[in-house]
């Protein structure tokens, strides 16, 4: 009986001989903070966690095969490398979906440190990627709705495929608070504070308001279902992330009188 002999050799060896790499314990390399889980956070679906890529960084690939994440580009810039090898540059406030089971890994080729925000829930079905540009879409009026005193940006609107998953930013002018206060049967939310400071109050009912906390740059709040969720921007402008896990719609387009700033509370 002949030999049989395997013409699977691996990978090709790269020319030459490379130099080994010494890499101290105290380097900095990317690394992923989580924030909070369903169990942590009193939600049924949304999970967060946060990226820092240092310059000249590159990450391994992370993956979460159940569910579909939003990367928000919240300090510098970064390039995210997804799935057969898609290339999205991520500029300050950019977002990215990534579909439920894509791989993706992140780099920093800029000089300064990179942070981005993952929010995940989820999802049945793989959607495809979807990258929003604030430079593009802070200028475009279908993706803006004015109110009283402050600005929302529509980054992931219902308009792009998702199972569960809407969000945008809202910038308030200073001495801003939200008014009519509202809460959702549907939808499950957290409110990631990224520029400014402020406060906020979550409440099932006026008797029961036992939340009440200042915020500062970085901090989150969850907001459960039925719970009522009003921000208060204080002597500088502030800016969150609002990210949705549920029924997909902003409250401003299905409830014009939230728009205008009527009656005392809202339910959607």
């Amino acid at each position: 009986m002949g030999e049989t002999h395997s013409t699977d050799a691996g990978p090709a060896a790269p020319a030459g001989v490379r130099p080994g790499v010494l890499v101290r314990h105290e380097r900095a390399e990317v690394t992923f903070r989580q924030r909070f889980v369903p169990e942590t956070a009193n939600l049924q679906f949304l999970s967060c966690g946060e990226y820092t890529v240092p310059p000249g960084c590159s990450s391994v690939a992370f993956c979460s095969p159940e569910s579909e994440s939003l990367l928000f580009m919240w300090r510098g810039t970064a390039r995210v490398a997804l799935g057969g090898g898609d290339l999205y540059d991520l500029a300050n406030y950019d977002t990215l979906y990534v579909p439920r089971g894509a791989r993706f890994t992140l780099s920093n080729p800029s000089a300064e440190p990179a942070v981005l925000i993952q929010c995940s829930a989820p999802a049945a079905k793989a959607h495809p990627a979807f990258h929003s540009r604030f430079a593009e879409f802070s200028v475009r009026e279908d993706r803006i709705r004015h109110l009283a005193g402050k600005d929302v940006f529509l980054m992931f609107d219902v308009g792009e495929a998702a199972d569960k998953l809407v969000a945008g930013y809202t910038f308030y002018n200073p001495y801003t608070r939200a008014w009519p206060p509202h809460n959702h049967t549907d939808q499950e939310e957290v409110y990631i504070f990224i520029k400014g400071h402020g406060a906020m109050e979550v409440y099932e009912s006026p008797e029961k308001l036992t939340f009440v906390h200042s915020l500062n740059e970085g901090d989150m709040v969850t907001i459960p279902y039925l719970n009522y969720h009003p921000v208060f921007s204080q002597e500088d402008p502030l800016v969150f992330i609002w990210c949705i896990a549920g029924e997909r719609y902003w409250v401003g387009d299905k409830n014009k009188d939230f728009m205008a700033g009527k009656g005392d509370a809202i339910t959607t």
